[in-house]
């Protein structure tokens, strides 16, 4: 089997196998020992892999697995002994967006931060417009603040590290005060963001769990803000059913 392959790619994945064990990344330096090739081998991989998306660099020099791995995973089927989670809450968020006549998606966590990986249209007047691969703030929106609050310790601090950006004047960016709201959410069961990305944004997001009860996944809905509290209680329930009927379609 050995004699049919290519050399280069064996190395690349070895490269991409390497970075996969470590979650704060790997330096070029550390690769070169890790792998025992040349330095200058190293480099050129990681040019390539970094041009397709595949691994990204970041401010520190460490390089970490790239958004492009997010989008082929997501067409991985069951036949692999994974689920494609994008084709399988697809058709749950059409029927929310047909229902609620509301922009409807899915967002996940991933090395770089929030990631939008499925999205459906609304065709209610206004309703906003949604899109897959649409990158979040970490701390600013229902998403991503439902997804750090299923957080462990040691992800949430790592994230709550970072510089967390202010975008408005409801954004939260004092890490303790998120925290404590984090904890708020995690009781709660879902995220309201009340105009902390962009003012006249609000949205309400609804975790999906696999059957083992971990969250993989946040669903969300945004709004323009002004909407009445009645229709807002409409799209908040709305997205609850919506999440737990995703997650009771994913496989065992």
């Amino acid at each position: 089997m050995s004699k049919h392959t290519i050399p280069v790619i064996d190395r690349m994945m070895d490269v991409l196998g390497e970075i996969e064990k470590k979650e704060k990344g790997l330096t070029i330096s550390e690769l070169t020992g890790a792998l025992k090739l040349p330095r200058t081998t190293i480099y050129r991989i990681l040019n390539s892999l970094q041009q397709h998306q595949m691994v990204y660099r970041d401010d520190g020099g460490a390089y970490h697995l790239g958004r492009r791995l997010i989008s082929l995973a997501a067409h991985v089927g069951v036949r692999a002994t994974e689920y494609d989670l994008a084709a399988i809450c697809q058709p749950y968020l059409e029927k929310l967006a047909a229902d609620l006549g509301e922009g409807v998606k899915l967002s996940i966590l991933d090395q770089e931060g929030v990631l939008v990986l499925a999205a459906a249209q609304g065709r209610r007047e206004y309703a906003l417009t949604v899109a897959p691969g649409q990158r979040m703030p970490i701390h600013a929106g229902a998403a991503s603040k439902l997804l750090l609050a299923h957080l462990e310790k040691d992800g949430l601090d790592y994230w709550l590290s970072r510089p967390l950006v202010k975008y408005t004047a409801k954004t939260v960016t004092d890490p303790k005060r998120l925290r404590s709201e984090l904890t708020r959410i995690r009781r709660l069961g879902w995220a309201q963001d009340k105009g902390e990305n962009a003012p006249s944004i609000q949205a309400f997001a609804t975790p999906v769990f696999t059957h083992k009860g971990k969250m993989v996944a946040a669903l969300s809905v945004p709004f323009l803000a002004g909407t009445h509290p009645s229709r807002m209680e409409e799209i908040r329930l709305a997205a609850l059913e919506a999440a737990k009927a995703i997650s009771a379609a994913i496989p065992v």
